[in-house]
């Protein structure tokens, strides 16, 4: 499976910028290349429908020294009507070839500019807000995750934002008090989001860039093998494990109706929180009123159990998983670690 997305569509939406001006080139000034220009009467039109959409293919009658031809124009249109006058390009050699003349080729070359300058654009900014994003951490002296610091144990609850796109994250201890969040203060089709990591706890704000969550080599629809965002442009599994971080995943099956996973987050190797995947209710007393819903498990949804003082790398952490939908932190997805296990066991 091959997805779109982030960068991606990027990468795809200037080559389709480059396709159209070869396209534009050609239709503009090589179609038309010896070929006569006359007048021609629209005699029918010729419906194409695509989905909801209906294109208009005018069907003409023209005379060429004296001989009188019906053919189809290739451009379409929703403004054409049976009785118009339009000018029509025709070969000299065999007028039955006809085409509509240059206005397809221009329409082509002016979305070309558009989605090349779209594209430069984006980037310029995202270029520009990564280096803004560095430079606001470097001043706020916020350059290195805040030391791991034990105290009691508490369960706390990872939720995601459903239903819009600007989804943010944030934790919540039992009273329903956000301790950590993640706000995303720009929402963007190629370039990374920007975001506001708020610790409540510690009274800090720290901007980040978050890019689309990304699928980054080919494989089967089972077997995904890496899924990924870019943090603050790093891979976001590299930025943990330089900070310390591994985690170790296993099944709820059996624990839950149905299979989600647990993962035990470690930092420079001593365990710091468990984090078990819930449904989209968390807290046990709305899980409790949302019987049916809660027995199953959903990406962006978490109950934690740590002893973690300090949020800020276990917040990214569980933010990791819950946005790329990896099942480790390889950034493997459940089928890339099924297909692990086959071949072991074989």
């Amino acid at each position: 499976m091959f997805s779109v997305r982030g960068p991606k569509l990027k990468y795809f939406a200037a080559i389709l910028a480059v396709i159209c001006l070869f396209g534009g080139v050609y239709f503009t000034f090589f179609q038309s290349r010896g070929f006569e220009k006359t007048s021609a009467t629209i005699v029918d039109l010729e419906a194409d429908q695509t989905g909801e959409d209906v294109t208009y293919y005018p069907i003409v009658d023209y005379t060429v020294d004296g001989v009188s031809y019906t053919g189809r124009v290739d451009q379409g249109s929703g403004s054409y009507s049976v009785g118009d006058t339009i000018t029509i390009y025709y070969n000299p050699e065999n007028p039955e070839i006809i085409h509509g003349g240059k206005g397809i080729g221009i329409y082509f070359m002016i979305a070309s500019v558009v989605i090349l300058a779209i594209v430069i654009v984006s980037s310029v900014r995202e270029h520009r807000g990564l280096k803004e994003t560095k430079e606001t951490i470097r001043e706020s002296g916020n350059t290195k995750y805040a030391p791991h610091m034990e105290g009691e144990e508490r369960e706390l609850y990872f939720l995601t934002d459903l239903g819009t796109l600007k989804a943010g994250h944030r934790i919540e201890d039992a009273n329903r008090k956000v301790l950590y969040e993640a706000k995303m203060t720009e929402l963007t089709m190629f370039g990374a989001y920007k975001f506001d990591f708020i610790d409540h706890e510690h009274g800090t704000t720290i901007p980040h860039m978050v890019g689309h969550a990304e699928e980054t080599q080919w494989g089967s629809i089972l077997l995904d093998d890496h899924l990924t965002f870019e943090f603050d442009g790093v891979d976001v599994w590299k930025h943990l494990k330089e900070n310390g971080i591994s985690v170790e995943t296993n099944y709820t099956a059996g624990e839950s109706t149905l299979v989600g996973m647990k993962y035990h987050i470690f930092r420079d190797g001593a365990e710091v929180a468990v984090a078990e995947m819930t449904s989209q209710y968390p807290h046990e007393d709305d899980a409790a009123e949302h019987k049916l819903a809660s027995a199953v498990p959903i990406e962006g949804f978490f109950r934690i159990w740590t002893k973690e003082q300090n949020l800020d790398l276990l917040f990214l952490t569980i933010m990791a998983f819950a946005r790329s939908k990896s099942s480790d932190d390889k950034g493997g997805t459940i089928g890339a670690k099924i297909g692990t296990i086959k071949k072991l066991t074989k």
